[in-house]
């Protein structure tokens, strides 16, 4: 099974990012706040699930709303969910489910660490922390990284997803193409 898979990681402003997700069809877009742990949180999931944990999560809180990663592994193939939630805390069944999809492990996490790449290539980690007020996640990216080559499965796949650009003023614009 293979997919468009693309995930992309646009920085709006000071310690404010847009996510989107899409494949085979679909795509959802999320906003995430730097007040939480969110691309280390993403990078630390998809790792677990590279590494066989079969069910892990990840949120993304923009305040009050709350974006939360489902994933489920069985073998080599995830269910991904995504779900938006009016409040961070609230359970599950709580949430709208706004974008899911079936996919090969190792897809996914070469679909995050293109996106986190394409992040350093845009911003810099100089410029990346300067706009989201954090670190730039260089550890758990690489421990992803890792943990996907020792699977056996190229980490350096040369598509990439459609990216976000900056102008003078800072501001991201998202390229189409």
């Amino acid at each position: 099974m293979t997919t468009d898979l693309r995930i992309t990681w646009c920085l709006d402003g000071h310690g404010w990012a847009h996510c989107t997700v899409g494949a085979s069809g679909g795509e959802a877009e999320l906003t995430a706040s730097h007040m939480t742990s969110a691309p280390e949180d993403l990078l630390i999931a998809v790792t677990r699930l590279v590494t066989g944990e079969t069910e892990t999560r990840a949120q993304f809180e923009a305040e009050p709303t709350a974006y939360r990663w489902i994933f489920y592994r069985q073998a080599e193939e995830v269910w991904v969910r995504l779900l938006e939630l009016r409040h961070g805390g609230a359970h599950d069944s709580k949430g709208t489910e706004i974008w899911s999809a079936f996919l090969q492990a190792d897809e996914l996490a070469r679909a995050v660490i293109r996106c986190f790449d394409e992040v350093t290539r845009i911003y810099g980690e100089s410029g990346y922390r300067g706009k989201w007020g954090e670190h730039f996640p260089r550890a758990e990216l690489e421990s992803l990284r890792r943990a996907l080559a020792s699977g056996g499965v190229a980490a350096d796949d040369a598509s990439r997803p459609p990216s976000c650009r900056t102008n003078g003023r800072g501001d991201t614009h998202r390229a189409t193409g």
